[in-house]
C-alpha cells in the first residue's frame, strides 16, 4: 500500500480509535503528505530508516522550525509503529529515527492591568446593547476567565453553562469533560450576552435551518461561531493593547494559568482547570518574577 493510502487509513484510525481531534489529525496528515512527496509515495514497505532521516534533513534545510521537525518525527513514529502493528512492513523503521531537541518557547502573556483595560473598554462599548460587542466582550472575559482553548469555547452549548454553580462544562482532547470555574465579571458578561446579544443573532438564523441552534456562541448569521472567527475577535482588541502583531485565544489561556499561579494557585489546580493531561505540561507556566521568588523567599525561608 503507498504512503498516501496508507496514510488515510491512518487518519481514519486516529479520529474514530483514538479519537484525536480534527485540527491534530489535520496536522499528522499533512505530515504524512510531505514524506509522500519526498519519498515519491512509494509503497510503505519500501521507506527504511535513509528515507526518513533525509525527509527530516530536507524539512531543516527548508528552514522549518525545531517543533516542525520534532512534530513530524513523532507523526512517523506513530505511523510506522502503526503500519507495522498491520503487517503492512516487516520491521518498523521509525524505531531508530532521532528526534530533535525541541526548545521551548515560553508563552505570550499579558499583564493583569493590560487586560483589565481591554476588558473595560469592551464593557463599555457593549453598554448600548450591540449583540457583535457583547459577544465578543463575554468571549474574551470568559477565556481570561477559565483559561479554555478556542475549540473548547466553540464547542460550548447554552446549557454547559450553570448558572448557580458559575460553571462551564468544556469537552477538551480526547473528548475529556471538566468543569472550570467562571468568574464574577465573565458570568455577568455572559449573562448580558445571553439576554440581549445571543437572542439576536438566533433571530437571524430563524428563516433557515440552524445546526448550531444549541450553541452558546453564534455568529453575524446565527451559526455556531467557529474558531477563525474567534481569532480575529482575539486579535482585534488584545494585539493592539499588548503592541503585538500577534495575539490569540491562547494568549489568553497563557495568561490566565500564568496569573493564577502568580496568586498562588496550586500547580495542580492549575492543571485540572487547563485540562493538561501530563503536569509536565502545566510547568511551562511556573516562569516567575525575580520578584515574586524573592517575595516567596523572603516570606518561607527562616534565615531569609
Amino acid at each position: 500500500m503507498r504512503i498516501s493510502a496508507a496514510a488515510s487509513a491512518y487518519g481514519e484510525h486516529l479520529a474514530r480509535v483514538r479519537r484525536l481531534s480534527g485540527h491534530t489529525v489535520r496536522a499528522y496528515l499533512s505530515d504524512l503528505a510531505d514524506l509522500a512527496d519526498a519519498a515519491g509515495d512509494v509503497d510503505v514497505a519500501r521507506v527504511d530508516i535513509d528515507a526518513l532521516r533525509d525527509w527530516i534533513w530536507r524539512a531543516s534545510e527548508r528552514g522549518d522550525a525545531r517543533s516542525t521537525l520534532a512534530r513530524r518525527t513523532a507523526t512517523a513514529r506513530g505511523f510506522f509503529a502503526w503500519a507495522t502493528e498491520r503487517g503492512m512492513v516487516d520491521a518498523d523503521p521509525a524505531l531508530r529515527l532521532a528526534s530533535p531537541k525541541k526548545g521551548r518557547t515560553l508563552p505570550k502573556v499579558a499583564t493583569a492591568g493590560t487586560l483589565a483595560g481591554v476588558l473595560d473598554t469592551l464593557r463599555a462599548g457593549a453598554a448600548d446593547g450591540n449583540p457583535i460587542l457583547l459577544r465578543d466582550h463575554a468571549i474574551l472575559e470568559l477565556l481570561y476567565a477559565s483559561g479554555i482553548r478556542v475549540s473548547e469555547l466553540c464547542g460550548l452549548d447554552v446549557d454547559d453553562v450553570d448558572d448557580g454553580r458559575r460553571t462551564a462544562r468544556v469537552t477538551g482532547k480526547g473528548d475529556r469533560e471538566r468543569i472550570v470555574p467562571v468568574g464574577g465579571p465573565a458570568f455577568a458578561a455572559l449573562q448580558a450576552y445571553l439576554v440581549r446579544g445571543r437572542p439576536v443573532l438566533a433571530a437571524r438564523a430563524s428563516d433557515r435551518p440552524a445546526p448550531g441552534a444549541a450553541a452558546l456562541f453564534l455568529g453575524a448569521r446565527g451559526g455556531r461561531l467557529g474558531p477563525r472567527a474567534v481569532y480575529s475577535v482575539v486579535a482585534e482588541r488584545v494585539a493592539p493593547a499588548l503592541g503585538s502583531e500577534t495575539a490569540g485565544p491562547h494568549t489568553l489561556r497563557h495568561s490566565a494559568a500564568t496569573h493564577l499561579l502568580d496568586g498562588g494557585a496550586d500547580l495542580r489546580a492549575v492543571q485540572e482547570i487547563l485540562g493538561h493531561a501530563s503536569l509536565g505540561t502545566t510547568q511551562i507556566y511556573t516562569h516567575v518574577s525575580g520578584e515574586r521568588l524573592a517575595a516567596a523567599y523572603r516570606q518561607a525561608h527562616p534565615r531569609a
